[in-house]
């Protein structure tokens, strides 16, 4: 046992099982301090997530316990300054899981060296993903820019590899303190309290993520190919903001979708999981499409600016139900159906032909789920101008999309109560209703534009490009 202190920082990493800098953590050391870094900066525009990592810090710490860790919080405006600090110590040694962004990945870089050159040992570990980001390239070295060949050769290459022996945590000899001027977790929550709806409707914690995993093998996954595309009903297994926050490791979902189901909603749903990677291929390779147009050629798309439509885009008021039931579903419990996320993405970019980082934003500010490498791609990939792009004439028609995905207007109803008397044949054009009770304009807004003609300007503004 190495005499020193084990420091593990923890990040995207709240689970026990499958947490190799954890375990490595508590296999070599006698005390062991888990400490979390709260940069503010960081939490600026994702106010949603600031809940979601509260709870998860409550619900760590209570777990760590068990251990006899101390789970210390730190708020800290430079991680380089945090480290700078540390490293004038040499009385531990230092543990984390990979975190497969860009910046983090570069920071990695940046402590190692410091690290090295005072002597002070560390070790990185592998993150939540199935496959290393260098480990998926082409024959040429270079990395995939579409999805199904990454995805057959990301596959062979994780169903090829030796599964290493599972490191458990184990109980260390005696709880310690080790930080100075700690937070306590209630202080991450937001200023403003429009999450209560949320703590309705999610538990954070790994307990939680097994729980819900476990439910959707046994009920819904071998249907999902049919029934992932209708928000009315829950044909989806909800673990998103879980695989975020690292409550869940990837490849659990694998082990566990592998060996209790054979369908091709399994095989559907880990291609989802698929995406995921890809994603996060694609933001390591192609760094500058985190604040940029992947395809250079948007750069000159005539985007138009509208705080009008915007606004009315974000508080659902459009006037097109399956796009408004889709922001107040957002807004009311922090998770969007993939579908309906699809479908008012491409209303803004398409219809209103506002920039899609406008909608990313408010994304990344609303989702419980936000991860930078799918929120910028998932947007990109709407807007026409990311890897592996929608075509740009793919332009979703909102009162098909709703007739075709929520026919008898269940899910509308829910979100939009106001339209709650409303038949199935003017659920999704309620424009077309005509009665004294209902009246456009004073229940419920007007379409803020019409749909031919949105989409003739759309086609018009793409062909410029």
């Amino acid at each position: 046992m190495d005499k020193k202190i084990g420091l593990f920082w923890l990040r995207d990493d709240f689970r026990m099982i499958k947490n190799d800098g954890l375990a490595e953590a508590t296999i070599n050391h006698d005390q062991v301090i888990v400490f979390y870094l709260y940069k503010q900066e960081i939490y600026k525009y994702q106010e949603a997530q600031k809940w979601w990592l509260s709870k998860s810090l409550i619900n760590f710490k209570e777990k760590l316990n068990k251990f006899n860790i101390n789970l210390e919080i730190l708020e800290t405006n430079s991680f380089k300054n945090f480290f700078d600090k540390l490293t004038k110590k040499n009385d531990f040694k230092m543990y984390w899981n990979k975190v497969y962004e860009p910046d983090f990945l570069k920071f990695d870089k940046y402590l190692s060296n410091i690290m090295q050159s005072k002597n002070i040992s560390y070790k990185i570990c592998k993150g939540n993903a199935l496959n290393e980001i260098d480990e998926i390239k082409k024959n040429d070295g270079s990395p995939f820019k579409v999805f199904t060949p990454f995805w057959k050769s990301a596959e062979k290459n994780f169903l090829d590899k030796i599964p290493p022996k599972q490191k458990k945590i184990k109980k260390t000899k005696s709880k310690i303190t080790y930080f100075k001027s700690c937070i306590e977790p209630e202080k991450i929550l937001p200023q403003k309290k429009w999450f209560k709806n949320f703590e309705k409707i999610w538990l954070p914690g790994e307990e939680s993520a097994l729980k819900e995993l476990q439910n959707f093998i046994e009920n819904r996954i071998s249907n999902y190919s049919e029934k992932r595309n209708f928000p009315n009903i829950i044909g989806t297994s909800k673990l998103s903001p879980f695989i975020k926050f690292g409550q869940i490791h990837v490849e659990t979902i694998w082990d566990e979708c592998k060996n209790k189901t054979k369908s091709i909603g399994t095989t559907k749903f880990l291609t989802e999981i698929g995406w995921r990677e890809f994603n996060h291929s694609l933001i390591n390779h192609f760094p500058y499409m985190l604040k940029n147009n992947y395809s250079k050629k948007f750069d000159k798309f005539p985007w138009k600016k509208n705080s009008k439509f915007l606004s009315a885009w974000k508080k659902g008021l459009t006037g097109y139900p399956i796009v408004d039931a889709g922001m107040r579903e957002l807004y009311s419990t922090g998770w969007m159906h993939n579908r309906v996320r699809m479908i008012v993405g491409s209303f803004l970019v398409k219809h209103l032909l506002i920039d899609w980082k406008e909608g990313e934003k408010f994304f990344r500010n609303c989702l419980l789920d936000y991860s930078p490498a799918s929120n910028v791609s998932g947007w990109q990939w709407v807007a026409g101008c990311g890897a592996d792009a929608a075509p740009y004439f793919r332009i979703f028609n909102p009162i098909l999309q709703g007739e075709k995905f929520d026919k008898e207007g269940e899910y509308v109803k829910k979100w939009l109560p106001e339209l709650k008397n409303l038949s199935s044949k003017y659920i999704h054009k309620p424009w077309e209703f005509n009665d004294e009770k209902f009246k456009l304009g004073r229940d419920y807004p007007y379409p803020i534009v019409k749909h031919e003609e949105a989409r003739l300007k759309a086609l018009d503004a793409f062909k410029k490009i």
